[in-house]
């Protein structure tokens, strides 16, 4: 038995959506080829964030002391001296930056 020309035309139709489909989940922009490069590229934002939590945790802490109640003596000195530039000549500033 012949099948009438329409379920043909339903058949292709069903046969090209599921090959449409199944390209895009493999080759898409969130196919398994993609999967790599968003884990590599999630790698490297989450080592960002680490660094950047850590730059803005330093921060904070400077802040906390240069709190104008009770400010570190030491860092306010420093500070102090290196903007105005009154270090006498044998002294040695020490900084503990960590670039």
């Amino acid at each position: 038995m012949r099948k009438p020309p329409r379920e043909n035309v339903r058949q292709a139709l069903a046969l090209v959506l599921l090959v449409g489909l199944t390209v895009a989940a493999i080759a898409g922009p969130t196919g398994l080829l993609a999967w790599a490069e968003n884990a590599e590229a999630l790698e490297q934002r989450q080592a960002h964030i680490a660094m950047l939590t850590k730059e803005r945790d330093a921060l904070r802490n400077r802040v906390a002391l240069l709190d104008p109640e009770g400010a570190d003596p030491d860092l306010v000195s420093e500070l102090v001296r290196s903007d105005l530039g009154v270090l006498h000549p044998d002294e040695i500033v020490i900084t503990l930056d960590d670039e």
